[in-house]
């Protein structure tokens, strides 16, 4: 990622900003492009703003306007898509109710999901998605949707800032980016393993249960 913002910087000059403006924005404005950079590329742009070729406050002001608006995009897109396509009461995938527990889980928990969201690749450019998707009231998204925007583009820039030229990192900067990544997912796996403990657990005891009663 370095050697690929090093080359556009030089071909683009102050484009620069153009480019990576759009790539935030589409990483997290449209749901067919999570592949797109992220945590790598705002860690690799605070670098280059640490040695001059980039100005920092160009880059925390633009990046977070893309990041908000990415968002706000595909939270409405969620929103127009969503309701139309939960029509059917009894539809198994598509259930209408299933729509309506994903509205209240958004409105109960919702904010916390969307700034932590915002730190989880792939997550964090479905999250907004779902948010439409469940009808999550648009004030409360916009909110953390602007928390969550905003202090994700300063961790990662000024991270990059303060720690992207240090001879170790330049040195080994694939395998830095490789650690935010790790580190950025990792409690969403183990959200996911403890939820999935908890599940086998309950089903355990229900099949106590069960049992326990047919012996009886």
């Amino acid at each position: 990622m370095d050697q690929h913002l090093d080359l556009i910087i030089r071909d683009y000059g102050i484009w620069t900003y153009a480019i990576l403006f759009c790539i935030i924005f589409l990483e997290t404005g449209l749901v067919v492009t999570p592949f797109l950079p992220g945590d790598s590329l705002l860690f690799a742009a605070g670098t280059f703003a640490a040695i001059g070729s980039l100005h920092m406050e160009w880059l925390i002001v633009l990046l977070s306007v893309a990041a908000v608006a990415g968002d706000t995009v595909n939270y409405w897109i969620g929103h127009a898509v969503g309701p139309k396509a939960f029509t059917k009461e009894k539809s198994r995938l598509l259930n209408r109710e299933y729509l309506e527990r994903t509205h209240r889980f958004y409105e109960k928990y919702g904010g916390k999901t969307i700034v932590i969201a915002r730190f989880i690749p792939i997550i964090r450019t479905f999250a907004p998605f779902v948010a439409g998707i469940g009808c999550m009231t648009y004030l409360r998204f916009i909110i953390f949707n602007v928390t969550g925007g905003v202090a994700w583009i300063v961790l990662l820039t000024m991270g990059g800032y303060f720690f992207g030229n240090i001879p170790f990192i330049k040195q080994h900067f694939s395998l830095v980016i490789l650690a935010i990544i790790v580190i950025s997912v990792l409690p969403g796996i183990i959200e996911f393993l403890r939820q999935r403990h908890q599940y086998k657990d309950v089903g355990q005891k229900s099949d106590r249960n069960h049992q326990t009663k047919l012996e009886a």
